[in-house]
């Protein structure tokens, strides 16, 4: 018996939100600051989410969380440096989780780890009384992985990498700031069209896209040299100007075979680790990102 895909795997459904240009995309750039990583026991002690459209800031909360047990910022101090006094007089996560609902709905959510923010945000808002799920996010850990040949990915690490000033760290709002910066550097590396582009690039099980095979076959048969940004295993992506000869379908990965225009070094190159792939036709340009 055969099973559908799961959401997840599945990608997110279409729509002018995933599927427009990342610049015109709605995204909420979240940090959570929480007593530990079980959203079951632990809560969430401070949270910020920014809602931006390109580099307009829409909406904005920033906000300690008054836990319901005080003991779980003492026992987690030494993780995040947030004090008891500091949450004490905050508001609980009940008078707030309209307001994070009301700033989340409708919007991409970008997050570092995203999946545990996911998972918390989820237990929080449904304490609250409040329904809601996020089976698709971006997630600029692996993205960083995906785009950057670096040793550490944290936050802390890329922001030292690409200069990016970080003044508080274990701080909702100075990650989240540190966070866009991050996806700024993503987005220049990787040159998506879309956040489904993305979110396809941050996949551990990646699977080639149909658009990437059928732009490889039209430059083989039209015979166009292609710019493409293609990433070998265990280094960042390159850019890459090749001639396509053949494409290997009948293979798992399929291949993109032919030469390098610099050298005619010829090349095997897997199509799914092709991240983008442009025709150079000086009469009508085509493109797969």
């Amino acid at each position: 018996m055969s099973s559908s895909p799961s959401p997840l795997r599945s990608g997110p459904p279409p729509s002018p939100l995933w599927d427009g240009p990342v610049a015109r995309a709605t995204l909420v750039f979240v940090d959570l600051e929480m007593s530990g990583l079980d959203p079951a026991s632990d809560r969430v002690l401070q949270v910020c989410a920014e809602r931006v459209v390109g580099d307009a800031l829409q909406d904005r909360l920033v906000s300690f969380v008054r836990p319901d047990a005080l003991e779980l910022v003492a026992t987690s101090h030494h993780v995040h440096g947030i004090s008891a006094r500091e949450v004490q007089d905050a508001p609980t996560i009940n008078e707030i989780a309209d307001r994070l609902a009301a700033i989340l709905d409708g919007a991409v959510l970008v997050a570092h780890g995203a999946k545990t923010d996911v998972r918390f945000i989820t237990a929080e808002l449904a304490r609250a009384g409040i329904s809601w799920g996020c089976p698709h996010f971006l997630d600029t850990l692996a993205l960083s992985r995906r785009a950057f040949r670096r040793d550490r990915h944290g936050l802390a690490a890329l922001a030292e990498a690409f200069g990016i000033a970080y003044e508080i760290r274990h701080r909702a709002d100075h990650d989240v700031r540190v966070l866009r910066g991050v996806f700024q550097q993503i987005c220049q590396q990787l040159r998506p069209t879309s956040p489904r582009q993305l979110w396809s690039m941050a996949q551990k099980d990646r699977r080639p896209r149909p658009e990437i095979i059928a732009a490889a076959k039209r430059a083989a048969e039209l015979r166009l040299p292609a710019e493409l940004l293609y990433r070998s295993s265990g280094s960042g992506p390159q850019q890459l100007k090749f001639h396509v000869t053949k494409v290997r379908t009948d293979l798992d990965p399929p291949l993109v075979l032919g030469y390098l225009q610099h050298s005619r070094g010829r090349r095997e190159l897997r199509a799914d680790r092709i991240l983008t792939f442009e025709l150079v036709n000086d009469n009508k340009p085509s493109s797969a990102r």
